[in-house]
């Protein structure tokens, strides 16, 4: 019996720091408001240095990257864009789906699920 009230604890556990890891995933991405380019490094390494102590934590580290990656195309369309007016609305439109995508990742990832980032290029 207490074997398996082990086996049990230890699955809480491992589920429980998934579920932290992958919160501090999605939100690592604001790090580049504070370091530019950080946003972008910090949850690549931490999906990469976490995802085979924790399993779980691989498809949030793809969904992010996934995310990061079209993020970054997007951008880059929108500013070409801009020189013709129309990528400034697109920019501003990106700019709040960059806040505001981690923070729905994040809150998924608290409740042990995995929100696929809408608009991302599934690269991974």
């Amino acid at each position: 019996m207490s074997e398996e009230l082990e086996r049990n604890v230890m699955h809480t556990s491992t589920d429980e720091r998934t579920r932290q890891w992958s919160l501090i995933l999605h939100l690592s991405q604001f790090a580049g408001y504070l370091v530019p380019g950080l946003g972008f490094i910090a949850p690549i390494l931490i999906w990469q240095i976490k995802k085979a102590e924790l399993p779980g934590l691989d498809p949030h580290g793809r969904a992010v990257t996934n995310w990061m990656i079209s993020l970054i195309i997007y951008l880059g369309a929108a500013f070409l864009l801009a020189f013709v007016l129309i990528g400034m609305p697109l920019l501003v439109i990106l700019g709040i789906l960059g806040v505001v995508f981690p923070i729905v990742g994040a809150l998924k990832a608290s409740n042990g699920q995995v929100w696929k980032y809408p608009l991302a290029i599934p690269f991974f």
